[in-house]
């Protein structure tokens, strides 16, 4: 069947989508070497790799055949396909929406393909007008800012082609339609003039107006930024959106930042259009202007386009509006930061200054040290939540956290978000190295489940050795099991601090077995009585420490709020003596409870891990994980078949 005509907009899109890398990698073992990817030639004989493939550039080339081109070039080349087949593969594969054209769109396609040369040349001669009209004298007061306030030199002035827009309602249009024989349609269409309310005629849209003209990546004129001279409100006014230019799609300044930013692997991303230049006339070309828009996933892909490493630097002012404007300008960009797929890092200059105003009393050697020294996005958002708080007051503490946790919980690669909850715990733990493992639990617990991972539990004798413990499981409970966990974590606990001549027993069985406390109260508690029994010397009889609750309760004047939920520990009621009474029998069933709800999260997790893993692609990794939750479910079964009595029962 024979395909239909595919839509402009298709193809482009396909374009953009289909990263060339990710294309070729299908058919050839590519393998990184400095900024390129290189691998043997598909197209010819070769024991040598000479086939090199450009991500910035989006293109491969083998230096033996000399076949080159981009990634649906390759993909036609090597299957002997043809254009619309593999556009529409490709479309498939990356799920852009496929536009096609009857006869009669194609007659549209012309039309449209006309009217946008046109629209191309005439906004390229209103940009001529506006660097002329400059020079005039009407035009003395904007050179006159540009050279003094804005402290610009005739070569950056010409550079972005900044001019002026007469303060007449009609010059623009009079010029272009009556001595240029420009069709009015095609004025209005550039968004350059605009029909009159009343009566007949059209009026300028920028009058009196220092003109900034914004290109695309070809460096072609789609529109124009014009900034008032006077108090006219609003100081910055864009063209309308139009058949070549959408806010949403543009970056300004790029055509001039493209080359800097494929050379120093990094795009410094500003606010305004005179920070981009500024940075630029610094020496600084590898900046770009949002246009006062949220980053969208459109401009995002432009801009990676031409950087191997993804780092994106976000340089908007440090005061509040400017910390809203960070907010906004990352969009749709979060999701991708939080998955790792961008390396954001977020610039504010101090004393609140944007780039131009800092550039004014600094060096760009000055601005290039803070840009080195910026922090990544996720740092950037932890000291906004901090800031101005006081982590001593409860209310402070308690609200913190919660932005920290809805922050984790965002992050998708497990790496990272284990980082990030190691170095929040350290911030609440407020210097106190004791507080950061307790931290750590509560944090995870609050993530959900989901987001811990396992490690291996440490030993009693190694923890009884002054090393801080890390967390064994930090999966939390099941709602059930926390409830029989906590019982019996406690019930052991009390045990242990009224009942010495138990103590030795406790230790030993959860050394032979392996076993840590769970829950991040009674992890806390246990860590400090390990620390006084450390201190009293490594030989240390347990059973003969001396005054141990009224030392731990020594300990706990520091930490108030922790002691609330094991402070009942420290006490006795009717009831509590009558279940210590049935040691050992009770010590034996908390530990055997432990144990299982233990066995039963080791299980849980590796099964998930082995149902999560491809076993064709990583076949060890498979067995590895299916040998590992077997291995604990036959633990379970043995536990289950020892047990004479009911733990829940005893406890």
């Amino acid at each position: 069947m024979q395909i239909p005509r595919l839509h402009p907009d298709t193809i482009e899109e396909v374009k953009l989508r289909a990263d060339i890398v990710d294309v070729v990698s299908e058919y050839v073992v590519l393998r990184k070497r400095g900024k390129d990817f290189v691998g043997l030639c598909p197209f010819h004989d070769e024991k040598s790799p000479s086939f090199t493939v450009s991500q910035t550039k989006q293109m491969y080339y083998c230096f033996g055949c000399q076949a080159g081109g981009n990634a649906i070039k390759f993909v036609m080349e090597l299957g002997k396909r043809s254009f619309a087949d593999v556009v529409l593969d490709l479309a498939r594969r990356y799920q852009v929406p496929v536009q096609t054209l009857e006869p009669e769109q194609r007659q549209e396609l012309q039309r449209q393909l006309s009217l946008r040369e046109q629209l191309y040349e005439v906004l390229a001669s209103s940009a001529q007008f506006y660097q002329h009209a400059l020079r005039q004298s009407q035009g003395q007061k904007a050179l006159q800012y540009l050279q003094s306030n804005r402290q610009l030199k005739e070569e950056t002035i010409q550079q972005f082609g900044l001019g002026y827009a007469p303060a007449g309602w009609e010059t623009l249009y009079r010029y272009l339609v009556e001595d240029k024989h420009y069709p009015v349609q095609i004025l209005e269409k550039a968004g350059l003039i605009k029909p009159r309310r009343e009566g007949s005629g059209y009026y300028d849209v920028f009058r009196d107006r220092l003109m900034i003209p914004i290109r695309d990546v070809q460096g072609r004129v789609i529109a124009f930024g014009g900034r008032t001279l006077t108090d006219e409100q609003p100081k910055y006014l864009n063209s309308p959106e139009t058949e070549l230019f959408s806010k949403g799609k543009t970056l300004f300044a790029l055509d001039q930042a493209k080359g800097g930013i494929s050379q120093l692997d990094q795009a410094v991303v500003v606010e305004g259009y005179f920070d981009a230049i500024a940075l630029h006339a610094a020496g600084i070309n590898n900046a770009i202007a949002s246009l006062g828009t949220a980053l969208s996933l459109e401009q995002v892909r432009l801009i990676l386009r031409y950087t191997e490493s993804k780092q994106l630097v976000l340089n908007f002012d440090a005061d509040k509006a400017g910390t809203n404007a960070t907010e906004r300008a990352i969009g749709e960009i979060a999701e991708l930061a939080y998955k790792g797929e961008v390396q954001l890092k977020i610039l504010n200059l101090p004393d609140g200054k944007d780039a131009d105003e800092y550039l004014h009393s600094h060096t760009p050697e000055d601005y290039g040290e803070l840009l080195k020294n910026a922090p990544l996005w996720l740092d950037w958002q932890i000291q906004q939540i901090i800031q101005d708080r006081d982590l001593k007051q409860a209310t402070d503490f308690q609200q913190v956290t919660q932005q920290i946790v809805k922050l984790l919980k965002n992050i998708a690669n497990s790496d990272t978000r284990n980082y990030y909850v190691s170095y929040c715990a350290e911030i609440l733990s407020l210097g106190d190295t004791r507080l950061i493992p307790l931290r750590v639990e509560n944090l995870l617990t609050q993530i959900a489940p989901a987001a811990a991972t396992y490690s291996k539990p440490v030993s009693a004798k190694k923890a009884w050795g002054g090393g801080k413990s890390p967390l064994s499981i930090s999966n939390s409970p099941l709602p059930t099991e926390r409830s029989l966990l906590e019982h019996a974590e406690a019930l052991l606990l009390r045990i242990y601090l009224h009942c010495p001549e138990q103590r030795q027993m406790i230790v030993d069985e959860l050394e032979e077995r392996d076993l840590q406390f769970s829950l991040s109260h009674h992890r806390f508690l246990w860590q400090q009585i390990l620390e006084i029994s450390s201190g009293d010397g490594e030989t240390q009889n347990f059973a003969s420490l001396p005054n141990l609750i009224s030392r731990l309760q020594d300990r706990f004047l520091e930490f108030d709020s922790e002691i609330g939920l094991i402070s009942h520990l420290f006490h006795v009621d009717e009831k509590n003596q009558k279940e210590i009474l049935r040691t050992p029998q009770v010590v034996q069933a908390a530990i055997a409870c432990m144990d299982l709800v233990m066995l039963e999260k080791r299980y849980r997790h590796f099964l998930e891990l082995w149902q999560q893993t491809d076993p064709e692609a990583e076949p060890e990794r498979y067995q590895y994980y299916y040998q590992a939750f077997y291995a604990e479910k036959i633990k379970l079964q043995q536990i289950d078949r020892q047990r004479l009595f009911s733990i829940t029962e005893l406890l």
